[in-house]
């Protein structure tokens, strides 16, 4: 059996562990919204027509943040045409996707939802068809108290109080060719200052979010991310980042190593953003927002996709069934972006219902998580207070993408005030267990609370309808914490895990 070392040091703090990290992603795609968090028909449905029982799940997941409408459908996206009566709203193709909206759902509806569940709404405004008076005006239609024209029209259509939303994207991945009206980066870094200022004239204490590249493989990428924030780094409070992984040619061991890439993705764009810091002799940091990352098999989706179908009504699209290898990379991508907390401050799993997504529905049936929905509500739920840097040492396993690649990877999150910690960890050796080691002493803890392990005999197992819990976190019994303060732990061949610790000082609320 194979052992490794994980070493913490309270006073090494990292960053504190931002809530917001936790967020999702709902985007008029497939039966993410019309048949995933909406179906009037379905025996569990509430007044408003949501879904309870994706409620119930939802609120489980513990996301915290959703970032709305989109993705690619904002950038086509008349945020008009889902408001008012139902009966007067008008159907539109949305060529994002190739499918027809309804507009049965619009941010009266989603607003109405996030209060259900709990969720703080961060708005998307197009720029890639529209521009700064749409994004000012519907700024004003969410956000402003009374007494105009939009604002008296939100009272009106059932919501007298504003939504007080402060978190905006200005736009979605317009680099991308795919996108609709997309733009060079100098052309974009002009739109985007003009609308960040116009917005902050309104309100000047908005949080906003510049679009970055679409992704790190984008010719693009870095240069893209330079000459947008030439423009707007004095009016703007993020850069976005986004992200998807899957196994390529069957090989397991660089998928697995996916955190690796993340965390390039996230020293590179901090390093562009800290270069326009040091030219502008500012202060002021950008952060990072990861506002899309998840595992997603996408050349199969442009394989199926070549020659689009009919315009169909939310069709099933991107409705990918998740493995247990697929949960192990989700939940190491949460290690990651806790270890990177000092940037990388707003996060947003895409997507959260039907499409690429922790939760599946069938449309008038059940409800179900898959195997990535585990590690992330755990995480959610367990990480609490700061993260600790976190010194691993351990084996490592060669790959050709990256090199010697670590068998483990790890991170410590602490809680001064509850005096609770948390350890989560992944094996990504596929063949033999792991001993972990970590001396927790100085964290005064004193027991064990939680200890569950995420794994499989079958690195390709899934959870269906028919078996919603083929794969999930089982209590792991070699959790054990010795007198002088040490925590050992085994890890299962390819395995996710996660440890609650407390402290003696722990008043247990």
């Amino acid at each position: 059996m194979a052992s490794a070392t994980i070493t913490v040091d309270p006073a090494d703090q990292v960053a504190p562990v931002h809530r917001r990290l936790f967020g999702a992603f709902v985007e008029h795609l497939g039966r993410c919204v019309y048949g995933g968090i909406y179906e009037p028909g379905h025996p569990a449905a509430t007044p408003e027509g949501f879904r309870q029982d994706v409620i119930d799940l939802v609120r489980e997941l513990g996301t915290t943040t959703i970032r709305y409408p989109g993705g690619n459908f904002v950038s086509g996206y008349c945020w008009e045409d889902g408001i008012g009566p139902r009966d007067r709203r008008p159907r539109r193709l949305d060529p994002a996707w190739h499918s027809i909206e309804t507009n049965e759902i619009g941010v009266d509806e989603f607003a109405a939802w996030c209060r259900l569940t709990g969720h703080e709404l961060m708005l998307a405004v197009n720029l890639g068809t529209r521009g700064v008076l749409d994004a000012i005006r519907l700024q004003e239609y969410v956000n402003h108290p009374g007494g105009t024209a939009l604002s008296d029209a939100r009272a009106a259509n059932g919501s007298p109080e504003p939504y007080g939303v402060t978190m905006w994207c200005l736009g979605n991945e317009m680099d991308a060719p795919w996108q609709l009206g997309h733009m060079s980066a100098d052309d974009y870094g002009k739109l985007a200052y003009r609308t960040a200022a116009a917005m902050r004239q309104l309100e000047p204490g908005l949080e906003l979010v510049v679009c970055g590249s679409s992704g790190s493989q984008m010719p693009t990428f870095g240069e893209w991310e330079r000459v947008v924030l030439e423009h707007c780094y004095d009016v703007v409070d993020y850069v976005s980042c986004h992200a998807y992984y899957e196994i390529r040619d069957h090989d397991l061991g660089t998928f697995l190593a996916s955190s690796l890439d993340m965390a390039r993705f996230i020293a590179t764009v901090a390093t562009t953003a800290d270069h326009i810091k040091a030219k502008r002799r500012t202060d002021k940091t950008i952060n990072l927002s990861f506002d899309e990352w998840n595992v997603w098999y996408v050349d199969e989706h442009m394989a199926a996709t070549q020659t689009p179908g009919g315009w169909e009504i939310a069709p099933r699209a991107l409705e990918d069934v998740y493995t247990l290898a697929d949960a192990v990379v989700v939940g190491n991508l949460l290690i990651t972006l806790l270890q990177h907390a000092d940037r990388v401050t707003s996060a947003s799993l895409a997507q959260l219902v039907n499409a690429i997504a922790p939760i599946r529905t069938e449309p008038g049936g059940p409800a179900w998580r898959q195997t990535t929905f585990h590690p992330f509500a755990h995480t959610s739920r367990l990480a609490r207070g700061v993260v600790l840097a976190t010194r691993v040492d351990c084996g490592t396993y060669a790959n050709a993408t990256y090199g010697e690649v670590p068998l483990v990877d790890a991170v410590v999150t602490h809680d001064e005030a509850t005096g609770r910690s948390a350890l989560f960890v992944v094996n990504r050796d596929t063949a033999q267990a792991t001993t972990v080691d970590l001396d927790v002493a100085r964290l005064g803890v004193t027991s064990v609370l939680e200890a569950v392990t995420l794994s499989d005999d079958d690195p390709f197992a899934v959870n269906t309808a028919e078996q919603p819990d083929r794969v999930v976190p089982r209590p792991n019994p070699t959790a054990h914490l010795s007198p002088g303060g040490r925590l050992s732990v085994t890890l299962p061949p390819l395995s996710w895990t996660a440890v609650s610790l407390l402290a003696a000082s722990d008043k247990e609320a």
